[in-house]
């Protein structure tokens, strides 16, 4: 039976500690911009350019963050004794592989996802905007559109055609 030496004993202590922090940051790489980036939340200049940079980078961070994290798993494997440190290697690798996976995904689509088949209205049969509504207006070729906030408030973008032109209207 092959005993851990003390200099084993130290190298597996560091491992699992460096395995922990690559999960920690693949994972903020990932949740980050989505906690800066929140419907109905106001949001910074500096937050979104974080967002978008850490959107921009998470893809191939995560991937390396998850070559690293495997080869430091196989390494703790197999100097591991006892099941449920391996159960916790095994536990461990769960939120890695999310990380890697949900930075390939579109999450500002997930929260901010455009109305479809949004439906318009003349003004004059646009009962459910009130006179103290804030509205964003568009002209052009003397057709106007208005956008009341409050409706767009989750979604944030719309598709339309106003004077012959597509738009899209955001919030």
């Amino acid at each position: 039976m092959e005993t851990i030496t003390g200099h084993t004993f130290f190298k597996s202590k560091a491992a699992w500690l460096i395995l922990i922090l690559i999960v920690a940051a693949a994972f903020a790489m990932v949740a980050l911009p989505v906690w800066l980036i929140q419907p109905f939340r106001p949001q910074t200049q500096r937050g979104l350019e974080i967002s978008y940079a850490l959107r921009r980078w998470s893809p191939m961070l995560t991937t390396v963050s998850l070559v690293i994290g495997m080869a430091l798993l196989f390494w703790i494997w197999k100097v591991s004794r006892g099941w449920w440190r391996k159960a916790l290697l095994v536990v461990i690798l769960i939120p890695l592989l999310a990380s890697t996976w949900f930075a390939r995904q579109n999450h500002f689509e997930w929260m901010f996802n455009p109305l479809a088949n949004a439906t318009y209205a003349k003004a004059s049969a646009a009962q459910f905007v009130n006179d103290g509504d804030i509205v964003m207006s568009v002209e052009q070729n003397g057709e106007a559109a208005a956008y009341p906030i409050r409706l767009m408030a989750y979604h944030h973008l719309v598709q339309d055609t106003v004077g012959g032109t597509p738009i899209v209207a955001t919030y």
